[in-house]
């Protein structure tokens, strides 16, 4: 099993092509992500957000650890492609045990957030750093090199900072947290023009696609390795639920 995923966790490292990005549409449960795979992409992405949202819980670990991770490795158990776990912050866990847990359960990646859902605001950037770092080291030795996704959180509201303090704040993070040995950082909110600056600093960079007025061109223009929807998706199916909902009751639809 082992050599398996290691060899998915290659293959979803060299699908990160600057100026030519992966592109994940996130999946929520086995039949979302059987659908990706139906389509033709060549990875799986869960999204946190939407698998809580299915479960019944609020975003930001709002779950319980246990339910995210079982649904996460349903995924992973129902796919031939490399899937990439969103981890959230981690879940309290050190990083030796969550990448214990994330091989556990098939993942080839993991997304690791640097809100702090606990105290508030962000995660100091060295304490961070240092968590990604020990990361890298646990997977080395469980012999699976997990591609670690670093997401900054410096666009988000929960961010002290504002205006362009966010830029500097996002490519100060990205630079530390791609040298502690993460193989992509995320920077959600960021416009392509602040892409292009944490692109710059770093080289391997995953951006946020809308799905309504968002421009992939635009961001394989910025030069990003890799393009996600976050829980997009889950939103849109349930929008298309609820409509098919109305027809049946007879209600009129908006």
């Amino acid at each position: 099993m082992v050599t398996d995923l290691a060899a998915k966790a290659e293959l979803l490292r060299s699908l990160h092509v600057p100026g030519d990005p992966l592109v994940l549409p996130n999946a929520w449960d086995v039949g979302s992500a059987r659908a990706v795979v139906d389509a033709g992409f060549p990875v799986v992405a869960t999204a946190s957000n939407a698998i809580a949202a299915a479960l019944g819980y609020d975003d930001g670990e709002g779950a319980p650890r246990e339910e995210m991770m079982f649904v996460a490795g349903r995924i992973a158990a129902s796919v031939e492609v490399p899937v990439t776990v969103d981890a959230e912050a981690g879940y309290g866990l050190a990083p030796g045990e969550l990448v214990e847990l994330l091989v556990g359960i098939g993942a080839a990646g993991c997304n690791i957030e640097d809100t702090d859902h606990v105290n508030g605001g962000l995660v100091d950037v060295d304490v961070r750093a240092a968590y990604l770092g020990a990361m890298r080291e646990a997977a080395g030795r469980a012999g699976v090199p997990l591609v670690i996704n670093a997401r900054v959180d410096s666009y988000f509201p929960a961010s002290p900072h504002h205006g362009d303090d966010r830029l500097a704040d996002a490519v100060s993070r990205a630079r530390a947290y791609w040298s502690a040995g993460a193989d992509c950082v995320f920077v959600p909110g960021a416009g392509p023009a602040d892409l292009r600056e944490v692109v710059a600093a770093v080289a391997v960079v995953n951006a946020g696609l809308p799905l309504e007025g968002g421009s992939l061109e635009e961001l394989r223009a910025a030069g990003v390795a890799r393009v996600s929807v976050g829980p997009q998706l889950y939103r849109s199916a349930l929008d298309h639920l609820r409509a098919d909902l109305q027809l049946l009751s007879g209600a009129p639809t908006a």
